[in-house]
């Protein structure tokens, strides 16, 4: 069933380059089988957005059409597909599976064989509307405001990292960990770890990145460049870390962690590495360490975080730096290579706000 009034032409996101956001216009679709059709809310831009805009991510080609971190209401559905969907205010889990691999019959979608993600290598939700699979979607009670809802999908992968090295070495309640990285999932990595009850220490180039890691509850941090940084993090720690968490994926951060993590010990690669990176097997080999790579995340994972973020664990305004209009959506890729900023979203349409301000960094166009 279709609502009429929202039937006509479509603007769409378009990345050809950091510097080249445009609209496109399309027909707007409508869903087939198994399918619903979504209005577009609010879209955040997520790390790999960027990565994949400066053409640096391995497995995003330009140009794209972004938009994975969405959140919407349902205004159409396919045949198939309760009526009872439309109106729905919905999150978006964009991880699009086959089904019958190996690995999604075994539970494990996030690495199906042949995985797409929605927003990534198929058309995504930066747009007034766009059409997914009805399993890929998510009721949202009315007591989480879309400021939080926005949230759900990259908090969701920290939770799986943290998750996945409880699984590695066990439980991490008072345990050490490192976050390399302070961005907005090395900060979700950090507020899942201290939930998982661990002593979190952060790394990060800037220092008001680290100052806000120390505000959302980790134990200290360091400039992972100084020359004493890995004696003044064991030293905050006092001793090696059971598990480094690396959000950044460099050859030096990954060198970092083998240097930080103690044997026995597990390293979670949640950042995408540009390409290639050379890493010390030997030393992996002689010390028993897990190098374990994190991807996206799956149901649980996604309810989790959903929980987390019902239960206001999550300080938003730490979070969300900047808002743009949907036609300022250029001007929210510009903003989102600025290393100070956290979290950069899009309004695309009436979204429900949180009554707690954001903070002082807080800048953006609103049309």
């Amino acid at each position: 069933m279709v609502n009429p009034a929202a039937a006509g032409a479509n603007r769409r996101v378009v990345v050809n380059a950091l510097d080249d956001v445009v609209f496109e216009t399309v027909p707007e679709a409508g869903p087939d089988a198994g399918e619903v059709r979504i209005r577009s809310t609010i879209v955040g831009i997520c790390g790999s957005d960027l990565h994949a805009a400066c053409g640096s991510h391995p497995f995003i080609d330009l140009p794209y059409r972004p938009g994975h971190e969405v959140v919407g209401v349902v205004d159409a559905v396919g045949a198939g597909v309760d009526d009872s969907w439309i109106g729905t205010r919905v999150v978006v889990e964009p991880n699009l599976a086959c089904g019958h691999c190996t690995q999604c019959l075994a539970g494990r979608y996030n690495i199906c064989r042949d995985l797409l993600v929605l927003g990534c290598q198929t058309p995504g939700g930066l747009a007034d509307s766009f059409t997914v699979a009805v399993d890929r979607v998510v009721a949202l009670n009315p007591e989480l405001d879309d400021d939080h809802a926005i949230l759900i999908e990259p908090l969701a992968t920290p939770i799986h990292a943290v998750r996945r090295a409880a699984e590695a070495v066990g439980d991490l309640r008072g345990r050490p960990v490192v976050v390399i990285g302070a961005g907005p999932i090395g900060l979700f990595v950090l507020l899942a770890a201290r939930h998982a009850g661990a002593k979190v220490v952060v790394a990060d180039l800037l220092a008001s990145k680290r100052e806000r890691a120390e505000r959302l509850g980790a134990t200290g941090s360091f400039d992972p460049t100084a020359s004493d940084a890995v004696e003044s993090a064991l030293g905050i720690l006092g001793g090696p870390a059971a598990v480094v968490i690396d959000c950044v994926a460099r050859e030096s951060s990954v060198a970092q962690a083998v240097d930080l993590v103690d044997k026995g010990g597990a390293i979670m690669i949640v950042g995408v590495a540009a390409g290639a990176t050379p890493v010390r097997l030997d030393l992996i080999q002689d010390r028993e360490l897990a190098l374990i790579g994190n991807l996206m995340y799956v149901r649980e994972d996604f309810t989790a975080a959903i929980d987390l973020l019902t239960a206001g664990a999550i300080p938003i305004d730490e979070i969300i730096s900047a808002r743009y209009g949907f036609d300022h959506s250029a001007e929210a890729f510009t903003a989102s290579a600025d290393p100070e900023q956290v979290k950069v979203v899009v309004t695309v349409s009436g979204a429900t706000r949180t009554p707690v301000a954001v903070g002082a960094s807080s800048t953006g166009i609103l049309s």
